[in-house]
């Protein structure tokens, strides 16, 4: 943990980036280090989950109608000014790949899909399915998670941990052959299971060029690590990224930790914008604002620590105190009690907002 504060606060254009025929389409399926300059100023792009009640709704909104598919959410996406989307690529089909392709490039978005690992030899052929089908309709990065809950609620015990990194490295040998053959980026994102050192130590082992990291700017604080601390430790390695702001506040087990509208809240955006452009001129920045109530993190209880290894007393004392001297000011975004229309509402205020301030105060546009 570093000597500075634990965390630091910070008080759409449309796209032409695509706009050159062919050029954009060539670009999105060639390393990073080859994308030509157009690309490297993209307004910023739109994660799926910052729909969670809006991807599949039943609640049948007229004003918001459910996304059902890749297509209708960069469609939307597009016309609220977003540079571009990530999305999950579970099931498509050939021909839902052309079309996906067709109309990211008329809208001059780009794509990332959302993939998960093979757990086994057997997984292998669906994987290596999904990624081409990826790659017809245009994606770019593949993001891909280890763990699909969090550390501290999925693990009791540092065997438990264990077992699971081992089989994480496995899941990643198998899918590194396939993404290396079909010239993917594959990301691994932070998703509050790994601290950063661990995944950098991951990177590190797996030692490829097609294997990365989404590098989420908010997830590691459940993991009590300083945002700043992640970005700068893991902007070497990213491909991509989840922009998010994190609201904090106490409660009897620990302190609850939220997603809030970008430029509200605890992480240093622009310092963190300003590293990930640094290290890869071209990476792609997703807001991830998922609409919800805050999360629960139980520090103060036994089970919280099972796999935290000897971490110090002061890592929890710096949290503690920074949670109590930079508590969110007002309420924490939460959905309880609303109706479906008014959590569809709430989630595309709180989204609108997120990309207004990319505009105007990071410079994504």
């Amino acid at each position: 943990m570093k000597s500075h504060d634990f965390y630091s606060t910070e008080g759409p254009s449309r796209r032409a980036f695509l706009q050159k025929a062919g050029l954009g389409a060539l670009a999105m399926t060639l390393p990073f280090p080859a994308l030509p300059d157009f690309l490297k100023e993209v307004p910023m792009g739109v994660v799926v989950h910052s729909y969670a009640a809006r991807w599949n709704s039943k609640a049948n909104s007229s004003k918001y109608p459910a996304f059902t598919n890749a297509i209708e959410l960069m469609e939307h996406c597009a016309s609220i000014g977003a540079g571009g989307v990530q999305t999950v690529v579970r099931g498509w089909a050939s021909d839902f790949a052309k079309k996906a392709r067709d109309r990211r490039e008329k809208l001059g978005l780009y794509l990332e899909g959302s993939i998960g690992l093979p757990g086994t030899p057997d997984d292998v052929a669906n994987f290596e399915k999904e990624v081409l089908a990826s790659k017809e309709a245009g994606v770019s990065i593949l993001r891909t998670v280890c763990l699909s809950g969090r550390r501290y609620e999925n693990f009791k015990t540092a065997d438990e941990f264990a077992e699971f990194k081992r089989k994480s490295m496995a899941s990643l040998a198998l899918a590194e052959p396939v993404v290396k053959k079909h010239k993917m980026k594959l990301a691994v994102e932070n998703h509050k299971d790994w601290r950063y050192q661990e995944l950098i130590a991951i990177m590190k082992e797996v030692s490829s060029e097609w294997v990365g990291v989404t590098l989420d700017f908010g997830n590691n604080v459940a993991l009590l690590e300083d945002p700043m601390d992640v970005i700068n430790g893991l902007a070497p390695y990213a491909f991509s990224t989840h922009v998010k702001d994190m609201g904090v506040k106490d409660y009897s087990e620990g302190f609850l930790l939220s997603e809030v509208p970008l430029g509200q809240g605890i992480v240093d955006l622009k310092a963190a914008v300003a590293v990930c452009k640094k290290h890869n001129p071209n990476i792609t920045f997703n807001l991830e604002m998922i609409t919800r109530d805050p999360l629960e993190v139980p520090v103060l209880t036994d089970g919280y620590w099972g796999t935290s290894g000897e971490l110090p007393a002061s890592v929890l004392a710096q949290a503690l105190r920074t949670v109590k001297t930079r508590a969110f000011s007002g309420e924490l975004p939460k959905t309880t009690g609303l109706s479906a229309e008014e959590r569809l509402a709430f989630e595309e205020e709180n989204n609108l907002a997120c990309l207004k301030y990319s505009t105007e105060s990071l410079g994504l546009k």
